[in-house]
């Protein structure tokens, strides 16, 4: 066992942003806790066994553990610090199952990730004190990238970045998506719905076909892929009898190691289009009027909205951009329009495809933003492939392109600092982020309401929202100065406040931090919580133990139930 750990990255760029998230904690020293119910000797001969499949270096104990808990932890929370046990990373399928089989004759729960980055809402660490890390990333392998059926098959380690790379090198006429940040896992960020910005953006949508190991270690592939000679194997989702893939988003029900998934073609031209309002309550005719063209097809893809604060922190801080004490008041915004050159919301959306159709895609646009939205400016930067063929990604410039046509990066991670006002501040975030049906008047009212919530601490609305057809994912940024316990303080009652309001009007979050998963899936109550029993009678079976991931999502194990209550 060791305390040290190889990079976790082989790009640089991602290492240094990995060793900058997790290189300053607000406690140095990580407590020795044991899995729950577990004793000491029976973890130390857990930890021996488990030694002898992985060797020395894959598995982390005492200081070695700094990369596996919450860079962001708010500990006014009052929740017990979530820290593992213990940290294990296995290389492969058969190294997965052996460690597997261990924890199952000692009965210790593991929490499992890929890559770990989906910071702000816990990161690696588990939701139950105790249990080991089980760390994916070490399995990195591209199985495959199919140029004609533009798809690929991929490992749990494999992040935005690596896939770009290799389709890149060899020159594969495909975008694969990517979410802001290039640093996470494909198949991590699926897993928990996580979207990009391009036509196969909507990530766990454009699943097709998972290899997923089961708490007793047996092998299970889904849709064509549980065919052992299927060429369908990841053009389709579609199965005979029950479609399973769905019980393994967001789920603790099994263990994904590889995963089909949709790449864009390469297109012929690409047209990077926005829309702005000068006024707040604009928001509602942005959502009337472009989640019709969402809903009839002239937008089939993402449409992406943001509110001028938010846009400002990659800028610059808060203190660079207002002066005084609280939120930067409404006057100050309004002059923020002319510095940057956008409006008070902005919406940002793309076109792709043969340069024909995407330039008569933008004239319906047109047509129907000067009729039903003319307080708003459109506008449009066409680019097409040179005599007539493929765009290359990389001759779109960053301004126009970058996640917008498929290139990873780390562009945003500037956000995190904005409230920082010390040199040995410390950035960090969480985020409130629910679900909302697609109409005008009720994201107004949201809206202002968030707005509200976020002033009454004294903070700035810093939001977006992902307009799907029919509903919007609606992310309120809570960015704070994680060494300021004010700020830590403050962001958790926001939080809270904006939960209570949206569970009041019927809002659910599409993904919860580790300690707020409990909360959100008490919402899902019809019928005494059927759902969750439902699901719980799924884990029971698959589970009896209880070792994968107790607690993800709301869902635990019988054995363990007592957990839910005391973290």
């Amino acid at each position: 066992m060791t305390i040290d750990e190889a990079p976790k990255y082989s790009d640089p760029l991602y290492q240094a942003a990995h060793d900058e998230a997790f290189s300053k904690p607000l406690f140095e020293k990580i407590q020795s806790v044991l899995p729950p119910d577990v004793s000491r000797e029976d973890f130390d001969t857990a930890l021996k066994q488990v030694v002898e499949v992985l060797g020395k270096d894959g598995v982390f104990i005492d200081e070695g553990l700094k990369d596996y808990v919450d860079p962001y932890e708010i500990p006014e929370a009052g929740q017990e610090r979530n820290v593992p046990s213990a940290a294990v990373c296995p290389s492969s399928v058969p190294e997965l199952q052996a460690v597997l089989k261990v924890m199952n004759e000692h009965k210790i729960p593991v929490w499992t990730f890929s890559r770990g980055k989906n910071l702000g809402y816990g990161g690696p660490a588990p939701r139950a004190t105790g249990c080991v890390a089980l760390d994916l990333h070490r399995m990195n392998s591209i199985l495959e990238v199919n140029e004609k059926f533009s798809y690929a098959v991929v490992e749990p380690g494999v992040t935005f970045g690596d896939l770009y790379e290799h389709c890149a090198k060899n020159k594969l006429k495909v975008w694969p998506s990517t979410a802001s940040l290039g640093w996470g896992s494909i198949i991590g960020n699926a897993l928990d719905r996580g979207m990009g910005f391009i036509p196969t953006g909507v990530h766990h949508e454009n699943v097709a076909g998972m290899e997923v190991v089961l708490a007793n270690g047996d092998v299970v592939r889904t849709g064509q892929f549980a065919m052992s000679n299927s060429p369908s194997a990841h053009t389709t989702k579609l199965s005979f009898g029950p479609t399973i893939d769905g019980l393994f988003i967001q789920s603790n029900l099994g263990i994904v190691t590889k995963m089909g998934i949709n790449l864009t073609p390469q297109p012929q031209a690409y047209m990077a289009c926005s829309f702005d309002v000068p006024e707040f309550e604009h928001i509602e005719t942005i959502v009337d009027v472009f989640g019709e063209l969402r809903r009839n097809g002239t937008l089939p893809y993402m449409v992406y909205v943001f509110y001028i604060a938010e846009w400002a922190t990659m800028f610059g801080k808060h203190s660079d951009w207002w002066k005084g004490e609280g939120p930067i008041p409404d006057w100050r915004l309004k002059e923020m329009q002319e510095d940057l050159d956008t409006g008070i919301w902005t919406v940002k959306f793309g076109l792709y495809g043969p340069t024909e159709i995407i330039k008569a895609q933008f004239d319906q646009v047109k047509r129907v933003v000067s009729k039903d939205a003319p307080v708003g400016r459109l506008r449009q930067t066409l680019f097409t492939g040179e005599d007539g063929g493929l765009l290359e990604a990389t001759a779109v410039p960053p301004l126009y392109g970058g996640v917008r046509v498929g290139i990873p990066s780390m562009w945003n991670i500037p956000m995190v600092n904005y409230y920082n006002l010390r040199e040995d501040s410390v950035g960090a975030h969480g985020a409130y982020s629910p679900i909302v049906p697609l109409d005008g008047k009720t994201v107004l009212e949201w809206a202002r309401t968030a707005k509200g919530i976020c002033a009454e601490q004294g903070f700035d609305f810093l939001c977006d929202f992902f307009m799907h057809e029919r509903y919007a994912i609606f992310v309120t940024m809570l960015c704070f100065d994680k060494t300021s316990p004010e700020q830590r303080t403050g962001v958790d009652k926001v939080f809270h406040r904006l939960f209570d309001e949206g569970s009041r009007r019927g809002f659910a979050k599409y993904r919860a931090h580790i300690n707020h998963m409990d909360l959100n899936a008490e919402l899902f109550d019809f019928n005494n919580h059927a759902y969750r029993r439902f699901v719980e009678t799924l884990k029971e079976s698959l589970d009896p133990n209880g070792i994968l991931s107790p607690g993800k999502m709301g869902i635990w194990p019988q054995r363990l139930k007592y957990l839910k209550q005391s973290n």
